[in-house]
């Protein structure tokens, strides 16, 4: 029983562990990484950051999802954010879920 148990442990975390992972080499390979970092400002807000602004709102995976695809100005200063219509919008959805969860 114990070892079964370990076996669970052990594929339920490679689970989770797995799509953050493979979610940060998407942001890595669409340039994200280019102008936001994890845990501090570069030339666009931390993932942290943007968590913390989005935190309790309903609509924060769909408000991000376009930003995404779509670019933006003026909710983080005067930089805008491109757009990136090659993204698919499940990659953005994928995106925006990893991004909002950076606490």
């Amino acid at each position: 029983m114990k070892r079964a148990l370990m076996i669970f442990a052990a594929a339920t975390t490679s689970a989770i562990a797995m799509p953050a992972m493979a979610t940060e080499a998407m942001a890595r390979a669409n340039n994200c990484m280019a102008c936001h970092a994890i845990d501090r400002k570069m030339v666009g807000p931390s993932f942290r950051d943007i968590s913390a602004r989005y935190a309790g709102n309903d609509q924060a995976v769909d408000l991000m999802v376009a930003k995404i695809q779509r670019g933006g100005s003026g909710n983080w200063g005067a930089i805008p954010m491109p757009a990136n219509p090659r993204i698919s919008a499940e990659d953005a959805r994928a995106l925006a879920v990893w991004s909002l969860s950076h606490r």
